[in-house]
């Protein structure tokens, strides 16, 4: 078998086979494929595209480079759930512990933000003391324990998926709905669970711009699952605004305690619940999804999501009194008000520009080496649909000095005001 053989036969629109897709990853993982082909044969795939047994293929390549996640000593089903990313999404840090409160294992691993937003580490690390690093038994006792884990990436979890993310970061190939599902599943099946539920962003704040293009990632995403044994559920997210009020890490965190407290905003409650529901329901734990978004308003009401929150942040190093207090988190230096310069409707807010304007406060990563302020960032005071009047805060900038002339200006240029008013819809679409 050749590598120029098969670059040729994807190039003219071929189907390749299993073996095929396993001899090219295997040998580029060991350095046999040199860049230069690799990269010729992701811009076959860019335009010639992959049926889904040829994503599925390459999933479970990739999966196969490295480590995988038994979870099989943790008692019951486990689940997991995976955002495709998004301005001020915290969710994980609601949906993990609504789930775990019911007694479902929610095992999972997350990954670091570059970009115009921090990640789940990120936020979690806005937590003094609290550790995203544990060992392959620490995460499994963890799980075992609680019920609850987020961590960090641990092992040698899909090597190959990371040297082709970097390869195609560079070779323009990044946009290709088959590689960026291959991609995400080869991580989710790596971390073992036997439901999954993702949670594919819509938007100015997506990597996915419109509807067709998500659906179109949401069901290979699916399609791969399921031929991989899991159960599997897409659910599109608007992500047109940010998800909740608060943009930047302490703030997410403390806006997701909120939430387990009962007083989180609307949409960040509704999507939480929804994606939640969908993994209780196949865990087992409910006879329908009605059943289970009524059993999880009942875990924030009586307090037993939120403890359990508080049994995660302790196990990994942190003070639970965090949870119970969030005026211990670090606090930003100045908080400007940005304020409407008309009255009317707020018709839009480009959930872009509020991300990039955290980025420039210090929240949010140009480069890996970049350090992340975890106090600043943005709150917003009116969403889409709320009428707002001239001089009323749109939103509060929360600096440390960084560049806040030049945030408070592209924050109120995010807010488009008009005569109209809107309605907005968080839940997009479901595949099941």
């Amino acid at each position: 078998m050749r590598m120029v053989d098969l670059i040729e036969k994807k190039r003219d629109g071929g189907t390749l086979t299993q073996e095929e897709i396993k001899f090219i990853i295997d040998n580029y993982t060991n350095g046999s494929i040199p860049d230069y082909q690799m990269s010729a044969f992701t811009m076959a795939v860019f335009f010639k595209g992959m049926t889904d047994l040829e994503s599925t293929y390459l999933a479970m390549a990739m999966l196969e480079s490295g480590d995988s996640m038994d979870l099989s000593s943790i008692e019951g089903i486990k689940v997991d759930k995976h955002s495709t990313g998004g301005v001020g999404d915290k969710a994980s840090l609601v949906i993990g512990p609504l789930v775990a409160s019911l007694g479902i294992k929610f095992a999972k691993m997350s990954g670091r933000g570059l970009g115009h937003t921090g990640g789940t580490l990120d936020k979690l690390e806005s937590v003094p003391g609290l550790s995203i690093s544990k060992t392959n038994e620490q995460f499994l006792e963890q799980v075992r324990n609680i019920g609850l884990a987020i961590v960090g990436q641990t092992g040698n979890l899909t090597p190959a998926d990371k040297k082709l993310y970097a390869l195609r970061d560079v070779t323009a190939t990044v946009d290709s709905i088959p590689l960026i599902a291959s991609s995400i599943m080869s991580k989710k099946l790596a971390s073992g669970a036997d439901v999954i539920c993702l949670d594919v962003k819509v938007g100015s704040g997506a990597f996915m711009k419109n509807v067709e293009d998500a659906t179109h990632l949401a069901e290979l995403m699916c399609a791969i699952g399921r031929n991989c044994g899991r159960k599997m559920t897409a659910i599109l997210t608007d992500m047109d605004e940010p998800l909740g009020c608060a943009v930047g890490n302490s703030l997410e965190v403390i806006e997701a305690i909120n939430t387990l407290k009962g007083h989180g905003p609307e949409d960040l409650k509704h999507e939480c619940l929804e994606v939640a529901s969908y993994l209780v329901y196949d865990a087992g734990k409910a006879s329908s999804l009605e059943e289970a978004y009524k059993l999880l308003e009942g875990q924030i009401d009586n307090g037993e999501a939120l403890e359990k929150l508080a049994e995660m942040f302790e196990c990994q190093g942190g003070s639970k009194e965090y949870v119970y207090n969030t005026d211990l988190f670090q606090k930003a230096k100045n908080v400007i008000p940005v304020l409407a310069k008309e009255s009317g409707c707020v018709s839009k807010i480009n959930a872009l520009e509020i991300g990039l304007s955290s980025m420039i406060l210090g929240g949010g990563r140009e480069t890996m080496d970049d350090t992340i302020d975890p106090a600043v960032g943005i709150v917003l005071n009116k969403k889409t649909g709320s009428m707002v009047e001239k001089g009323e805060p749109l939103a509060y900038v929360y600096s440390n000095g960084k560049n806040e002339e030049e945030c408070v200006n592209r924050v109120l240029n995010a807010f488009t005001i008009s005569n109209d008013v809107v309605d907005k819809k968080i839940i997009l679409k479901v595949i099941r």
